[in-house]
């Protein structure tokens, strides 16, 4: 790992545990703390249990990021609207967990009508299903019939979630998804959904910032030991009668 002006470069090579201290990323833009190295599974996991996570689009090199402050959900603190729980109650939807991990990233991976391009490289594809494969990244389905509509995915390290991208083909179908995910993840004693960067949608469902500083020391508390629910994830049949 070399230091320069600016972010720092790690060499693909060196040790997957070998980040600096997220204290040293960047104010503008926020967050970011270094550039290069590797998708290996180890790698990105050090990455995530130190606050840390890959974000870079297409034609640019691996950037890798720690924003302050963090945006989180604590799963109790979950917020439910009076129109998302009328559409909960009608079940439009089967939602199932970790049934596809790839159609999902590969949903999530597609151009939105609102932004240009895709930070979800092939590369990047390639990561997260490595990590399905071994038990660490998860993925939730919401289906019309046999039609994937909606959802998510993310990597569980101890008993904290972090998220990565939704994407909804029907109206609520990415809520619906993310409140059955969270009503689950409660249940199993979980205490931090990670959401990374602000947003109205997240926010909207009960998510705030915190310091990071604060965000690391959460992390200590729940990501031990990582192996906790690893594998693949089913839905408790119960979580649908939440609402």
């Amino acid at each position: 790992m070399m230091q320069s002006e600016g972010p720092f470069l790690l060499d693909p090579q060196s040790d997957p545990a070998s980040f600096p201290d997220p204290v040293y990323a960047l104010e503008e833009p926020n967050g970011l703390l270094a550039v290069g190295g590797d998708l290996s599974p180890a790698r990105v996991l050090n990455a995530y249990r130190q606050g840390i996570f890959p974000w870079y689009s297409h034609g640019q090199p691996i950037l890798w990021w720690s924003p302050d402050p963090r945006m989180v959900l604590f799963p109790e603190q979950l917020r439910i609207s009076r129109s998302l729980r009328k559409s909960l109650r009608k079940r439009p939807f089967q939602v199932t967990l970790d049934t596809d991990f790839t159609a999902v990233i590969q949903a999530c991976s597609e151009p939105r009508s609102h932004a240009d391009g895709t930070w979800i490289t092939e590369e990047m594809k390639q990561a997260y299903i490595r990590l399905h494969r071994i038990g660490f990244a998860h993925s939730v389905e919401c289906w019309d019939g046999e039609e994937l509509v909606g959802g998510l995915y993310g990597v569980s390290m101890g008993k904290v979630f972090f998220g990565e991208s939704m994407f909804s083909r029907r109206t609520d179908a990415s809520k619906i998804g993310f409140a059955h995910l969270v009503e689950q993840l409660r249940a199993w004693g979980f205490g931090l959904i990670d959401c990374q960067v602000y947003s109205n949608h997240l926010a909207s469902l009960g998510a705030e910032e915190i310091p990071r500083e604060g965000f690391l020391e959460l992390l200590d508390t729940w990501c031990e030991p990582i192996e906790v629910h690893q594998g693949q994830w089913q839905l408790d049949t119960a979580i649908a009668e939440r609402w």
